[in-house]
């Protein structure tokens, strides 16, 4: 999509959302106002007789102040200026919109709706409400009698030639009041968003889970009132340029059992990073997000995103590493295959996409195109959602004190080796996780993946449809070993409503012999994560402080054949930094109001390759290589073998939320990132970077750059 078009239709869609309050505008006095405004002479009246007088004191104020310019008047001019103006929520006459054939006369129409005095506003549920009118004004002018006249006499006529309302006459709109705080709809997976109602879906004795993400609204609605917070946010706003941008959905239709909602997401960030070498860094993200209900059962959402975007030199090269065969540059991680865009920064086009019906209260099924993420922390060594999206079909089903879900998707393996007449190879991913709350403190979740490559025209095995089974033997049984299996175990205990403590233990493959042994053998691939939540911590509301440590083994996620390791599109689908890795967190999140703060610090060991001529062993570190015949050690093997490397990170991110609806947030943002290996290589060296970044985003996905 080219930006010029974009823009083009961004433009189109913010005239459907003006044309969207016009068209409705009389509509909505006599449906979401409850009663009229009230001029003086209209005290004590009620219902169609309040909304008559209304109608007769506008017209009559026009009548008598109106002037036709003269020359229009030698002329003999005829015709009508249409006139569509808002009374506030103070009673003062507003002109939205002139529509005339001479611009004296629409300059006229503005000077005398500025003269209206102030009236009583219309209400809605007692509480003042903006309302938008529209009139039409003959010229030559006539006066309210005539008007009444006349519409006697067209009314007659229009008895004698009445025709029976069709279907499409009968539908009418009604006041939008956000039922997508109340569907089946996921909401947009962001751990800062999250962190606002974490703390409430985290509470003791709460029957829910909250590992399996995105949630839904509807899973959300029962600990958390989004509607409600979002009330609360809400700033005074009469017009529709300012209701838009501070509050609302930019279009928002509700109907008898339907609704809809067409909003503009942003990424626009620009800023300056140091390190091997400075970088004028920039983010220019647009696209467009259509969700909508049919039914309480269906729901959907899409996002297409069209972008640009230089990075940090570090994340840069890491981009350009993971690059797929046929002369793309690079793979934005999290994003997907990129090309270039003028000289040194990447365009890389996104789409998401989620339909989900809920047949009944116990399942809901979900087709989709996206990431998905297994955990309560802040990375996942089961699923997370550091990869590229890519297609999937759900089900969750939820019962009792049990949560099920499994997810079938779609993946990709890029590298050239594998490349066919410039196609990709396909694989296979299927995951099943089952949570059990055990008790209202303790819950435990089991897991277990398997992923398959198209070998031999295989396709998706129906061997893994069955979502109640036992992959690693349905694997063996099925593939001769061609496939890799993966087993997981999850918990969470909360210790109070403000202390929560989880974990995840992930076994790719073990020897029980070599554990008995102590000789830790290249064959024990486990990894596991520790993890504590302190919520509105030190009685400060709002603030989540999290420590989290990972240990991921070195070739974990790996396997015999590369094609069927656990990746997609060059990235891991568990813990982005793959396998041989360490890494200590401590993250700070807070909000009041519109404002909030993010910090997070990394502390890591990355076992990495030297990739030299005379050291070009696997160390366990890259999934993607081949572990039989390029590995240095069958035991003695650690996390930080080969060569050992330090990372700290520093991430800090302060901002202002602009509008709740989209989740859009000015922000500053900084990362100081430390990289010292223990030999400087070719494409592993020690580099300091600073990152400093100012930008406006429609906090919709994760963006991760600590890598």
């Amino acid at each position: 999509m080219k930006k010029g078009f974009l823009t083009l239709l961004l433009s189109f869609c913010t005239f459907i959302a003006f044309a969207q309050d016009v068209n409705n505008g009389s509509k909505q006095s006599g449906l979401s106002a409850e009663r009229f405004p009230v001029f003086p002479n209209c005290e004590n009246l009620e219902s169609k007789e309040l909304e008559n007088c209304f109608y007769n004191q506008v017209q009559d104020f026009v009548f008598q102040n109106f002037v036709v310019p003269e020359n229009l008047v030698q002329n003999n001019f005829q015709g009508k200026v249409k006139v569509l103006f808002e009374v506030d929520t103070n009673g003062v006459f507003k002109v939205i919109y002139v529509n005339a054939v001479d611009e004296s006369l629409i300059q006229e129409a503005k000077r005398v709706f500025g003269k209206f005095p102030k009236i009583k506003p219309s209400t809605y549920d007692g509480k003042a409400a903006y309302s938008k009118y529209n009139i039409a004004i003959s010229i030559p002018l006539k006066s309210p009698e005539q008007l009444a006249s006349e519409a006697i006499a067209a009314s007659e006529i229009v008895k004698s030639n009445t025709k029976q309302l069709t279907e499409l006459d009968s539908i009418v709109y009604k006041k939008f009041n956000n039922p997508q705080f109340e569907s089946h709809l996921n909401i947009p997976f962001s751990h800062s968003y999250y962190a606002h109602f974490d703390a409430a879906m985290n509470q003791v004795g709460a029957n829910n889970h909250t590992a399996s993400k995105p949630y839904t609204y509807v899973e959300v609605a029962k600990y958390y009132n989004l509607k409600a917070e979002n009330e609360k946010l809400k700033k005074e706003a009469s017009s529709w340029w300012t209701r838009k941008l501070w509050n609302e959905n930019m279009v928002e239709i509700q109907g008898d059992g339907y609704w809809f909602t067409l909003n503009p997401i942003f990424d626009l960030q620009k800023g300056t990073a140091s390190g091997n070498k400075r970088v004028s860094t920039f983010v220019n993200t647009r696209g467009l997000n259509f969700s909508g209900g049919l039914g309480s059962q269906l729901n959907f959402t899409t996002t297409v995103f069209e972008s640009q975007g230089r990075f940090a030199d570090y994340f840069n090269r890491y981009a350009q590493s993971i690059k797929p065969a046929g002369g793309n540059p690079a793979i934005i991680p999290g994003m997907g295959i990129s090309k270039d865009f003028k000289t040194d920064a990447y365009d890389f086009p996104l789409a998401e996409a989620n339909l989900t019906f809920a047949p009944s209260k116990f399942i809901d099924l979900q087709l989709g195109y996206g990431r998905n993420f297994i955990g309560d922390g802040y990375r996942s060594l089961m699923e997370s959602d550091g990869a590229s999206p890519y297609p999937y079909f759900k089900i969750n089903t939820n019962f009792w004190k049990i949560k099920y879900t499994n997810t079938f998707m779609w993946l990709k393996d890029v590298r050239p080796e594998v490349t066919l007449e410039r196609t990709y190879a396909k694989k296979f991913m299927a995951n099943h996780y089952l949570s059990w709350n055990v008790s209202n403190k303790l819950n435990l979740g089991f897991f277990e993946s398997v992923v398959w490559a198209d070998t031999n025209n295989r396709g998706f095995d129906v061997s893994f449809v069955n979502p109640i089974i036992f992959y690693r033997s349905v694997e063996f049984a099925s593939s001769a070993r061609s496939g890799n299996a993966l087993l997981g175990l999850t918990t969470k205990y909360k210790f109070s409503s403000q202390m929560n403590f989880y974990g995840q233990f992930l076994l790719d493959e073990f020897s029980l012999g070599e554990i008995k042994g102590k000789k830790n053998s290249w064959k024990n691939k486990f990894g596991y994560q520790l993890g504590v939540k302190y919520y509105n911590a030190f009685k400060v509301d709002n603030l989540v402080l999290q420590l989290e440590y990972n240990h991921v083994r070195p070739y974990v996620y790996s396997h015999s054949d590369p094609i069927t390791n656990y990746g997609h599109n060059n990235q891991s689908m568990g813990h982005q930094w793959g396998g041989n890795i360490e890494e200590l967190l401590v993250i700070a999140r807070y909000h009041k109001g519109r404002l909030f703060a993010d910090a997070k610090i990394t502390f890591g060991t990355r076992g990495l390759d030297f990739d030299t001529t005379t050291d070009s062993y696997n160390y366990g570190g890259n999934i993607y290589k081949d572990y039989d015949l390029k590995r240095p050690y069958d035991s003695g093997v650690t996390v930080g073998q080969g060569n050992k490397t330090s990372i700290f990170i520093t991430d800090l991110q302060v901002g202002y939320l602009v509008n709740p609806m989209t989740n859009l947030k000015l922000f500053g943002s900084f990362i100081y990132r430390d990289f010292d290996p223990t030999q400087n290589t070719l494409t592993t060296f020690k580099e300091s970077t600073t990152w400093f970044s100012l930008g406006i985003r429609s906090d919709v996905f994760n963006w991760y750059f600590d890598y």
